[in-house]
């Protein structure tokens, strides 16, 4: 099952990135604008979030940042911009041809401090303790192993390191059923844990002043009765 959901999701996420088909779930707004990089117009935006994690991240010039499920790099731009041309902003996707957009952006706007690698979350392609940053926008939920992602996160991060995470959880267990369908897992519906599995998560990574400081319920991937719900949650290793 495990196999079926990812291929699903890259197919599926493939397919948005060439502009063959619309958001599987969450928000997508084309055509960026100028102030959303600083610079001229990227070859195609797509905001597929549900919060707007950057709010919380503490981001600070120098800094090594990493967007997780980085999609069309839209983060990572405006990250880019906050920790300048000392600091690093890393997109981490496992999506082809979502790499491959936001690398295109990335030339077409001129961000020379952006890097954007291909890998899975679960099993990151970086080094233990390197990164000062970590933010994500709607993208853990699509991960199996919500444990271990987390854990993921926690290695990469150097100690004092900060993570703010935007998600969508469920207020109760989802069916078994609906947990067994790979398009629901890519409309963001399916990979949802209950929110205190998903905070116990986090807490078993190790991280310390979990925090949830947004939380909204979620219109654009509910399902009538399923209580889904948007977070933001912050922490630090």
């Amino acid at each position: 099952m495990e196999h079926d959901i990812r291929e699903t999701i890259i197919n599926s996420y493939s397919d948005i990135a060439l502009g063959r088909r619309r958001s599987c779930g969450c928000s997508e707004d084309e055509g960026w604008k100028e102030e959303t990089t600083g610079a001229g117009p990227v070859e195609r935006e797509l905001n597929l979030g549900c919060g707007t994690p950057l709010d919380f991240a503490d981001l600070a010039p120098g800094q090594t940042v990493l967007d997780l499920g980085s999609g069309s790099g839209r983060e990572v731009f405006l990250a880019a911009r906050i920790v300048g041309e000392r600091g690093r902003a890393l997109g981490l996707d496992m999506t082809p041809a979502m790499i491959d957009l936001a690398r295109a952006n990335a030339a077409a706007i001129g961000c020379r401090n952006a890097t954007f690698i291909p890998g899975d979350i679960m099993n990151m392609p970086l080094g233990t303790g390197t990164v000062d940053r970590v933010i994500s926008n709607c993208v853990i939920n699509l991960t199996t192993d919500k444990e271990k992602s987390f854990a993921e996160i926690h290695r990469v991060l150097r100690d004092g390191g900060r993570f703010a995470i935007a998600d969508i959880v469920s207020t109760d267990p989802l069916p078994k059923k609906m947990r067994r369908d790979p398009k629901l897992w890519c409309d963001c519906v399916a990979g949802a844990l209950p929110v205190g599995e998903y905070l116990a998560a986090i807490g078993k990574a190790g991280f310390r002043d979990v925090s949830v400081v947004s939380r909204r319920s979620d219109t654009s991937c509910d399902r009538p009765g399923l209580g889904l719900l948007s977070i933001t949650v912050t922490g630090t290793k």
